[in-house]
């Protein structure tokens, strides 16, 4: 059977690991760099200006820009994308009334169904996805608040900035080598030219959200990568405006994912409200599945037109739409440290998610609290910057972020045995809080599951711009900032078996891939159009790379 596995891109990590190279005096030197403007990166960056407001002798040796933040969207939370109902425990230990944050207000009541093609069953919320207490946020808005908080206590953002190539001098990471702007299609620099530059840091803070392309980078270069390997959900989220207000939040399960083992369809669908006049419906759906032409997108246009569904968007209008990848490997996935000398790692970048719980926003902003609080351990005078460091890996595990995912640490996997054998075995690890568990569950590469065709897309239903739409319309939607002549950032192989080939045009939310000719020994070429690129991450988990953009590229969410 064929695999995605078995035609790697041509890429390398080593491609993105150097030296500094730029003259010492024209490094940008700061005390310590945050790569990443998303909940962990700005949890970081806001815990780090809180302690250095309380000692300022450190931040006085710091020098001039004690705290970076780079983000390489437009603005921070140009590239957030959640559900979002968010857990309040990470926000309150940042010093935050929940009240004072810009939301659409707690949770007030949930609905739970199991859906088959014309039905829908009611069930009683399992533990997992009971959210009394949690709140409603765009991850997007949340995001700018929390930037200009991080502003105001001292951190210096550089948006529209990519962090391309991690910087190691004598086995220590001391920064990151920023991306050129103004490049053509072919590498040829424009009359607009910017070169990158190396920025250097007493220490790294990589919380570069899914798919983290430095995470990854360094996970392999300091050999870190956990027991098991990280696999991933797609999700494919819209916003609509409604006639009607939705009183409570909504998940669905079944319908339209299949539930024989032999398919591995994971996933369900979420709805959430939006104040009185909007909502928010997306769709996850596990990336190991296998059939070449499951698409994440069309699933959930699909979801749409069930009874249920369509009435709750009956009249409405959709104004927004995103995609991103989810890591759901669970603990077992985790890395083995999430330091190296000089560098911490924190956030969805290292796989902190509770799939079982559908949560991993208060799970960002906790490991960037505590990243913080070892990195600024680590600048005290007479301190022993691993030791510090590695306290970081120590607070991760013995803290709610470790024992949360522990008890759930095969929930994602028990799922390869089929929708009601995975849902049996999972209801029992919940009850037990993990204690309950048939043992470790081995996970396997979404890239090499072995690949099936069974005509899926002849059920999608056709675009018809009220209720369903098309993928190109939808990345219209998503706000994208990407220049159509600079050079592409995708490293896939470019002639496969059809099979990989369908695999990577259907996955793909935003229509990136296209079938190209025919090589008449059963490979087909593939071609590109990467300035559709939202950045979602898919194909990193289903065969091919995803590397850094130009700066300022990418979605544009503003309401997600």
């Amino acid at each position: 059977m064929t695999r995605a596995s078995d035609f790697p891109p041509p890429f390398s990590p080593s491609e993105f690991v150097g030296e500094p190279t730029d003259p010492a005096d024209e490094r940008i030197e700061v005390g310590v760099l945050v790569v990443g403007a998303g909940p962990a990166g700005l949890a970081c960056a806001l815990r780090l200006g809180q302690l250095l407001q309380e000692h300022p002798d450190v931040a006085e040796r710091l020098g001039d820009v004690p705290v970076a933040l780079l983000e390489k969207g437009k603005q921070p939370g140009s590239h957030l994308l959640s559900g979002a109902v968010v857990n309040p425990r990470a926000l309150r230990k940042l010093g935050y009334r929940i009240e004072d944050l810009p939301s659409y207000g707690p949770v007030h009541g949930e609905a739970v169904y199991v859906l088959t093609r014309g039905k829908a069953l009611r069930i009683p919320p399992p533990p997992t996805m009971r959210n009394h207490g949690n709140w409603v946020f765009s991850l997007s808005r949340l995001g700018r608040r929390l930037a200009e908080d991080a502003e105001e206590r001292g951190t210096t953002i550089l948006p529209e900035t990519v962090a391309e190539k991690l910087l190691i001098s004598h086995g220590r990471v001391v920064g990151v080598r920023t991306g050129d702007k103004g490049r053509a299609r072919d590498g040829e620099p424009l009359g607009n030219f910017e070169p990158g530059a190396d920025v250097v840091a007493k220490v790294t803070v990589l919380a570069e959200g899914t798919q983290g392309h430095l995470t990854g980078v360094a996970l392999d270069h300091f050999g870190l990568r956990g027991a098991e390997p990280q696999v991933w959900e797609l999700g494919v989220k819209e916003v609509w405006k409604v006639p009607r207000a939705l009183g409570g939040i909504v998940h669905t399960m079944g319908w339209p994912l299949r539930t024989a083992a032999k398919y591995r369809e994971f996933g369900g669908s979420f709805i959430y409200p939006m104040g009185d006049d909007m909502l928010t419906i997306g769709m996850v759906v596990g990336l190991d599945y296998r059939d070449v032409e499951l698409s994440a997108h069309d699933l959930l246009q699909e979801l749409k037109t069930h009874p249920k569904i369509r009435k709750l968007l009956e009249g409405g209008e959709r104004v927004a739409w995103g995609a991103k990848t989810i890591p759901s490997g669970g603990f077992n996935s985790l890395p083995t440290r999430l330091h190296a000398p000089g560098l911490l790692m924190c956030g969805d970048g290292v796989g902190l998610v509770n799939i079982a719980r559908l949560k991993g926003v208060h799970y960002a902003i906790e490991s960037g609290r505590l990243a913080a609080e070892s990195a600024f351990a680590s600048l005290q005078r007479g301190a022993t910057p691993a030791t510090a460091l590695a306290a970081y890996d120590d607070a991760i595990r013995s803290g709610y972020i470790g024992r949360d995912l522990y008890e759930v640490r095969d929930m994602r996997q028990v799922f390869g045995r089929g929708f009601f054998v995975g849902g049996a075995l999972a209801s029992a690890m919940t009850v037990s809080k993990g204690r309950l568990a048939p043992g470790r569950m081995h996970a396997e590469p979404d890239a090499e599951q072995p690949l099936l065709r069974t005509n899926r897309a002849d059920r999608y239903p056709s675009p018809d711009g009220t209720l369903t739409f098309d993928k190109l319309s939808s990345v219209f939607l998503s706000g994208n900032k990407t220049r159509d002549d600079q050079p592409n950032h995708i490293r896939v192989a470019r002639r496969v078996t059809r099979d990989v080939a369908d695999l990577w045009v259907n996955m793909c939310p935003a229509h990136v891939y296209e079938l190209g000719t025919e090589g008449g020994d059963g490979t087909v070429t593939v071609q590109l159009a990467p300035s559709n690129c939202v950045q979602c991450g898919a194909i990193t988990a289903k065969g091919g790379r995803l590397t850094p953009p130009e700066g300022g590229s990418g979605p544009e969410y503003t309401q997600t």
